[in-house]
C-alpha cells in the first residue's frame, strides 16, 4: 500500500511520485486510484489501487539491492542472441515492461555488448537510452546520490562505450 509522497516504479516509465488517492465512481462502482507523476516528464498516470501488482507498481529498490544490480551490468560472460534485431527489440521491450530494475539492467547490459560487435538500430539505440535512464533515475534515488554520479558510475562500466 502507497501513500502520498511515496516514490513507485511504474514499468517502463519509471520513478514517479504518488501525487494523491482519489475515489472515484467509474460504471456505478467506487474505486480507489493512485495518481502518480512520473519524474522525468510529469506525466500522470491513474492505477486503480486494487491493480498494483498486476500492473507491476512497486517501491523502488532499496540501497543495499544496488550492489546486486551493478554486478549485472558488469557481468561479461553473457551470449547475446545472434537473432535479427526486431526480434532482440520485442524481447527487450518485454523485459523492460516487467519492470524489473534487474531486468532493464540486462537489457542496458546486452545493447552495451552488442554496440561494441555493430551499429544498433534506430529503436535499439532508444531502448538504450531508455534502460539507461530508467536506471539511473532508480539508482541515484535508491543511493540517494546526484544522477551525474550514476551517469559516471555506469560510464566507468563501460569505458569505451559511452553514450
Amino acid at each position: 500500500m502507497f501513500k502520498k509522497g511515496d516514490l513507485a516504479v511504474y514499468p517502463a516509465h519509471g520513478v514517479g511520485v504518488i501525487e494523491t488517492i482519489e475515489s472515484q465512481e467509474i460504471s456505478g462502482c467506487r474505486q480507489d486510484f493512485y495518481i502518480i507523476r512520473i519524474l522525468d516528464n510529469n506525466m500522470k498516470i491513474m492505477v486503480p489501487t486494487q491493480n498494483v501488482d498486476s500492473v507491476g507498481l512497486r517501491e523502488i529498490i532499496g540501497q543495499s539491492e544496488v550492489p546486486k544490480l551493478y554486478s549485472i551490468l558488469k557481468k561479461r560472460d553473457v551470449v547475446i542472441d545472434n537473432q535479427t534485431w526486431n526480434r532482440r527489440y520485442r524481447e527487450y521491450m518485454d523485459k523492460i515492461k516487467t519492470g524489473s530494475v534487474f531486468e532493464v539492467a540486462e537489457v542496458y547490459r546486452d545493447l552495451l555488448i552488442l554496440k561494441e560487435e555493430k551499429d544498433l538500430s534506430f529503436g535499439e539505440r532508444k531502448m538504450l537510452d531508455t534502460a539507461r535512464n530508467l536506471l539511473v533515475k532508480e539508482i541515484s534515488l535508491s543511493k540517494k546520490v546526484d544522477e551525474t554520479q550514476i551517469e559516471k558510475d555506469l560510464d566507468k562500466m563501460f569505458p569505451h562505450n559511452s553514450i
